[in-house]
């Protein structure tokens, strides 16, 4: 179970960000993230290392401006469930790797929806919530590593937020959609 709360975790803070948590993970555990997998084992850990700092830069730099910010959307929208599983694959040990890559892909993409659907009905996303971001995908990292049992009710709470803010959202368009016939 801790396993599951502590992939959930790791899911949850990439369903946010997507390079600094998967930085924060790789740091804090001390070896390579996604050595256990084939594709990523491949690559050195030093050329890993400087593409997750180098990404993590240009993300933290890039969500301060709107532009940046209708940029990272869109990567993040198609990157998070990759990047998810990676994340949630970091904690794998008894489960099999397939079942948490899964598991962990869908809740960060879940995540990273429900944001683009609050960027898209803002506009714009104010520099408080950026920040407060950066703080929570950094925070669910080390609670992953460190803490998996509150990490994984954190991101529970998250997923409970998620629902009910698609539900939200879904009724806003269908709103917006009948207002412009």
């Amino acid at each position: 179970m801790i396993e599951v709360l502590a992939a959930l975790s790791a899911s949850a803070a990439v369903g946010i960000r997507i390079a600094l948590p998967l930085l924060s993970l790789a740091l804090l555990r001390g070896e390579a993230l996604g050595s256990e997998l084939p594709i990523l084992s491949i690559i050195h850990p030093s050329i890993k290392l400087a593409f997750l700092c180098s990404w993590s830069i240009i993300e933290l730099l890039a969500s301060k401006h709107l532009l940046g910010q209708r940029w990272l959307q869109i990567i993040m929208l198609i990157s998070s469930p990759i990047a998810g599983a990676f994340a949630a694959t970091s904690s794998a040990k008894f489960l099999p790797i397939w079942i948490i890559a899964i598991l962990g892909g869908l809740f960060a993409f879940l995540l990273q929806s429900v944001q683009t659907a609050w960027f898209y009905r803002q506009q714009r996303f104010p520099l408080i919530l950026v920040l407060a971001q950066d703080i929570l995908s950094i925070l669910l990292a080390f609670l992953a590593v460190k803490k998996p049992q509150i990490g994984g009710i954190i991101s529970l709470s998250l997923f409970w937020w998620a629902i009910g803010s698609y539900q939200n959202s879904a009724k806003w368009y269908s709103k917006q959609k009948s207002r412009d016939r």
